[in-house]
């Protein structure tokens, strides 16, 4: 008996209650992070565990993922980084920089739009636009 993993189903699952911001700032993802931290008061941390592995042309490519869990509730923000060497975790979408996700509880729409703000604020981000799960062509590359 052979056992298929039922991709559409995984990624149905996985971007139920979520919401995905697409950020252009051509800085280091830790520089991004740490300016994400130190003006919007989140703890966002590297989680090398959760770092996306992709193999094209014979290589591998690595991803970096920032994690921050809200606290006394269950919600969970992920910083990933859209580029490695000249591959894009979402090739869909080369014009980004990072990709964040928030996961978990809804958030209300003002929220968003707020969150959206501040981040628009950030040294060396360009670019804050919220994403349709639609448009992603390769969205389980987003699934950790």
């Amino acid at each position: 008996m052979k056992l298929k993993i039922d991709n559409e189903t995984l990624v149905e699952e996985f971007f139920e209650c979520t919401k995905l911001l697409g950020i252009v700032a051509p800085v280091k993802d830790y520089q991004f992070s740490w300016h994400i931290n130190q003006i919007l008061g989140f703890k966002f941390r590297l989680n090398n565990s959760l770092e996306i592995q992709l193999r094209k042309k014979e290589r591998n490519y690595f991803f970096a993922v920032y994690e921050y869990e809200v606290p006394n509730c269950s919600m969970f923000h992920y910083l990933y980084n859209n580029q490695y060497d000249g591959e894009y975790l979402l090739p869909e979408f080369k014009h980004l920089d990072f990709l964040w996700l928030i996961k978990g509880e809804e958030i209300e729409k003002e929220d968003l739009g707020s969150l959206q703000q501040s981040i628009k604020l950030l040294p060396g981000v360009q670019l804050v636009n919220e994403m349709t799960h639609e448009k992603i062509k390769n969205k389980q590359h987003l699934i950790l």
